[in-house]
């Protein structure tokens, strides 16, 4: 398994983690993916399994980089959310707390405010932020008086490439790591149904590897972005692990992105729901 950087921080984590979003899987299975170099597991409040992440993280406690996520922007509200997450991961520290999405309804300041109180209390060792386009990192970098965001958790794929327009050049420049999720799309039939020449199948034979880990080993491939993948199979969870410990060139890389049908939302379309949701969450305020 290689290792990259985690924003600025010094420390290095897995490029291929393990995700807990809708995982209805067994304990496990996350721990044979630890066990093959997954050491890095990304939780949530939200998906109410924090519990069963800590069950798997039990041995590795040591080892394993633990990540988890907020869905409450209240400054007191973070910090007691923060602590029933400790608690529920049975552990003294998280290593990299996020905020799930924002809230143009709360401040950013003042959630900001209570995510640097949290490592100032030794709660949490890093901030990152989740589903936050790049003006709104931005604004939260801005709302912040003494620590880097050190990672945004985004969606990117083969299929899904709205954040090469302008955020991931922007944070791979700021030295922000890019967590990827959904890397093999909602469902690895996407990236089939998008694959118009068969170039998973082609650049998989080249590389003696599956379509899988070919997909998960592009996405891999672009410098700060690391992949957290999710499956309730113990024969997938190595599989995905082993899409980390080489590389595609150039011209394979190159064959994949001539081959398969891509989306990148254009900058109207992007604003335009983030409009709606921010007024939404606005409505529900008031």
């Amino acid at each position: 398994m290689n290792y990259k950087e985690l924003g600025r921080t010094g420390i290095r984590i897995p490029e291929i983690g393990l995700g807990m979003w809708q995982y209805d899987g067994s304990v496990e299975v996350l721990r044979r993916g630890l066990e093959s170099g997954a050491l890095f597991i990304d939780s949530a409040e939200l998906y109410g399994n924090e519990d069963l992440a800590g069950r798997a993280i039990k041995d590795f406690k040591d080892r394993v980089f633990v990540a988890t996520k907020t869905h409450h922007w209240r400054y007191g509200e973070v910090l007691r959310c923060a602590e029933a997450s400790l608690q529920r991961l049975g552990i003294d520290t998280i290593d990299l707390y996020q905020l799930h999405w924002p809230n143009a309804a709360v401040p950013i300041a003042e959630t900001m405010s209570a995510m640097e109180e949290l490592v100032d209390q030794g709660k949490v060792r890093h901030v990152g932020l989740s589903n936050f386009t790049m003006k709104e990192f931005r604004e939260a970098q801005r709302a912040m008086r003494k620590y880097l965001i050190a990672a945004s958790q985004v969606r990117y794929s083969l299929v899904d490439r709205t954040i090469e327009r302008d955020a991931l050049p922007y944070w791979q420049q700021h030295g922000v790591t890019v967590i990827a999720y959904s890397p093999l799309a909602n469902s690895f039939q996407k990236l089939i149904d998008a694959d118009r020449t068969n170039a998973l199948q082609t650049v998989a034979k080249m590389t003696n590897h599956t379509a899988a880990q070919v997909a998960l080993n592009w996405c891999i491939s672009k410098s700060g972005v690391v992949a957290i993948t999710k499956t309730k199979s113990i024969e997938h969870v190595v599989e995905n692990c082993q899409a980390s410990g080489w590389r595609l060139t150039d011209e394979q890389i190159a064959m994949l992105d001539a081959g398969l049908r891509f989306r990148r939302r254009g900058r109207y379309e992007v604003a335009l729901r983030r409009l709606l949701r921010r007024s939404r969450q606005r409505i529900k305020r008031s």
